[in-house]
């Protein structure tokens, strides 16, 4: 089983940039493909961006694009969501998850769960 922990949410201003880490507790974390997802309260839990195993192959939600970046380190059992350009509509928990296949975008298709960090974007 694979224990998840997010950090480096908080409170920035539209426009900051903000890193947000996924740390793993196995040393077979290099076994998953990893996501981040973010939820706003009262709403489903929507992908931000993938990850493969070997970190070679990326996906990054529409909403994102061309300001988020998803990178993983294998030797330290981390994964790194790089957001720039931040905005109000992406306030929201962001949490990450572990799963089988980088192309797996729904929430039910990962197995293992951080839980969550909170990212607020004042306008």
């Amino acid at each position: 089983q694979v224990q998840l922990v997010e950090s480096g949410g908080g409170v920035v201003q539209a426009g900051d940039s903000l890193r947000l880490s996924c740390a793993a507790s196995e040393r077979t974390f290099n076994n998953y493909a990893i996501a981040w997802f973010r939820q706003v309260l009262g709403k489903e839990r929507d992908v931000v961006a993938t990850i493969s195993r070997s970190g070679k192959s990326t996906i990054i939600g529409n909403s994102v694009k061309g300001r988020f970046t998803i990178s993983r380190d294998n030797a330290k059992n981390t994964v790194y969501l790089q957001m720039n350009s931040l905005k109000s509509e992406d306030t929201a928990i962001y949490y990450c998850a572990a799963g089988r296949q980088f192309s797996f975008t729904r929430p039910n298709d990962y197995d293992y769960w951080g839980q969550g960090t909170q990212v607020i974007v004042s306008s």
